[in-house]
């Protein structure tokens, strides 16, 4: 008989209440996936973290992935609720080079909501579907009490065919990876924080939320190896660095002045106190890829956005735990750590 352990691994003295910083992509949130859902949810399979779980069905091989959206404000520079549901859903399954196909979408709506409002994410969820050439099969509605659901929250499921051979997981990176990034950072997280603020910026930034799907397949049509690919959501590139780092067990080195922000970005980053290495996008992707494919990945990655680079290197195993550091624009060396939570909360 299996017994149970039903005390809470999370101290609860620290955080007897879950705080937003738990869903912010940094140190929470890997704590408490890490030692409460994990834990509790094991399975047969070794399935290691990623944005999308890949299974054998058969011959075939599947990626599945969930997320939920509780954005504020539901309509931003650049996209909404709707288009965001779908590319970030997207965007998951490509992270494992699989060719995105299904979606369900799962509503909460909060009683009052216009219907003028509603109308406009489910046309703005079609849309987005059919420039990423996903379907939308099968979905669910539930109402709220006025007050009690902040508009809108949506929650999606995503299923892709995995086409290759290739495991594109941390666990697949290898010292001498080159770390590519497909464009400029923060431009999501900055366009989101000027509505919700009312901040009136010399050029209206926008959102950069985009399906990745086709560049990730472009790559692999063309016979690009790649090791591990992840979408800069939230926590931006810092932790998504930092959690492949720890998946791989390696060490990897950027170099700031490779990192490319636009202009206005970072002129809005140091107004408000941000670093755009933290800052959440919905539209760019980090790459790890072996010596012999980089020149043709980077030219790829630039077909879609001139300003993708290399930014670093998979420096050796380290210590085994997982350490990044990044070479600031003086030369000097730094540890570039996850936040605690996240600077800009309800972001996608």
């Amino acid at each position: 008989m299996t017994n149970f352990n039903l005390s809470c691994p999370i101290p609860l003295e620290q955080y007897p209440q879950v705080l937003l910083a738990h869903g912010g992509g940094g140190k929470l949130m890997q704590q408490l996936l890490e030692k409460m859902f994990f834990p509790a949810f094991k399975t047969t399979h070794n399935i290691p973290p990623h944005d999308s779980a890949v299974l054998s069905l058969n011959t075939n091989k599947i990626a599945f992935t969930t997320d939920s959206y509780v954005i504020h404000p539901l309509f931003f520079p650049g996209g909404d609720i709707g288009s965001l549901a779908i590319n970030g859903t997207v965007n998951d399954l490509a992270m494992s080079g699989a060719r995105p196909l299904y979606l369900s979408v799962g509503f909460i709506l909060e009683e009052g909501l216009p219907m003028e409002t509603l109308w406009r994410v489910v046309q703005s969820l079609q849309k987005a579907a059919q420039i990423a050439e996903v379907q939308i099969i099968t979905g669910d509605t539930k109402v709220v009490d006025h007050g009690k659901g902040d508009g809108i929250f949506i929650n999606t499921a995503g299923v892709g065919i995995v086409e290759h051979n290739q495991v594109i997981a941390p666990q697949s990176v290898q010292p001498g990876d080159a770390i590519l990034i497909s464009g400029d950072l923060g431009r999501h997280g900055i366009a989101i924080m000027a509505v919700r603020e009312g901040l009136e910026f010399e050029t209206a930034i926008e959102s950069d939320c985009a399906p990745l799907s086709t560049l990730v397949l472009e790559m692999l049509d063309a016979g690009v190896e790649i090791h591990c690919l992840r979408d800069l959501t939230r926590g931006g590139l810092a932790s998504a660095l930092n959690e492949i780092a720890t998946g791989a067990g390696v060490t990897l080195k950027v170099q700031e002045t490779a990192i490319p922000v636009a202009e206005d970005v970072q002129g809005a980053c140091e107004i408000l106190g941000f670093d755009p290495l933290y800052v959440a996008n919905e539209g760019r992707l980090v790459a790890f890829i072996p010596q012999n494919s980089v020149s043709r990945a980077l030219e790829i990655l630039r077909s879609h956005h001139q300003q993708a680079s290399i930014i670093g290197q998979v420096t050796g195993t380290g210590t085994g735990m997982g350490l990044v550091t990044l070479e600031s624009r003086i030369g000097a060396s730094r540890i570039l750590d996850m936040l605690s939570g996240e600077q800009l909360p309800r972001i996608c």
